[in-house]
């Protein structure tokens, strides 16, 4: 099966409408008051409308409350849920929708073997290079070498771009790749060629 290509750290419905025409799998909509990527509740509804039914549309979050995530539901009607702070499984389940988790990786980031087993309810684990107080979409690649089997698929982010991206499918061989600022001109602008590089890249080895 071929990788997977998901886009994140969508600002403008434009953007996203060319992302899904370049035949990507998943479109990331940024929730987070703060980021350069925080998308408001009232231009959701534009994003929704350029992103056709078949491609997962993903609401992503820092450490929710409830009441925020059923608001984005509402507004963005996504089909997949990311969560990229300390959210507990339990927390993350309830809201009757699939999610993904992001775990940090690089010095500090602990034992994801381990980490993996608080969240059994997991569609999938985002593996993202960490920036101490940041959150992603920094562009910091980590060590993609060596890294333990885990028990779900594997969304690999981090740094990528069109140079990296074949190399993190040889080294990894993810369920999916994972790009935000690898395919900007700026935070929340995505760049044309850019995108289409990183596909084009994504998919050289007919993987």
């Amino acid at each position: 099966m071929s990788v997977r290509i998901k886009f994140c750290g969508f600002t403008r419905a434009a953007d996203a409408a060319l992302a899904a025409a370049l035949g990507v799998h998943a479109i990331g909509v940024v929730h987070v008051p703060g980021s350069k990527r925080h998308v408001p509740l009232d231009a959701m509804p534009a994003i929704r409308a350029a992103v056709p039914a078949h491609i997962d549309l993903v609401a992503l979050f820092v450490n929710p409350d409830a009441d925020t995530v059923r608001a984005v539901m509402a507004a963005l009607q996504p089909s997949l849920l990311q969560f990229h702070g300390d959210e507990a499984d339990a927390f993350c389940t309830q809201f009757g929708m699939p999610f993904i988790k992001a775990m940090a990786m690089g010095e500090g980031a602990g034992d994801i073997g381990l980490r993996q087993k608080d969240y059994p309810s997991a569609q999938a684990f985002v593996l993202d290079g960490h920036v101490p107080g940041q959150l992603g979409g920094q562009g910091e690649r980590f060590a993609w070498a060596g890294l333990p089997i885990l028990d779900k698929p594997i969304y690999l982010a981090g740094g990528l771009h069109a140079g990296n991206v074949a190399e993190a499918i040889r080294t990894v061989t993810p369920f999916a790749v994972d790009a935000s600022s690898g395919i900007e001109s700026a935070p929340g602008v995505k760049d044309a060629d850019k995108m289409r590089d990183f596909i084009r890249a994504a998919r050289a080895d007919g993987r």
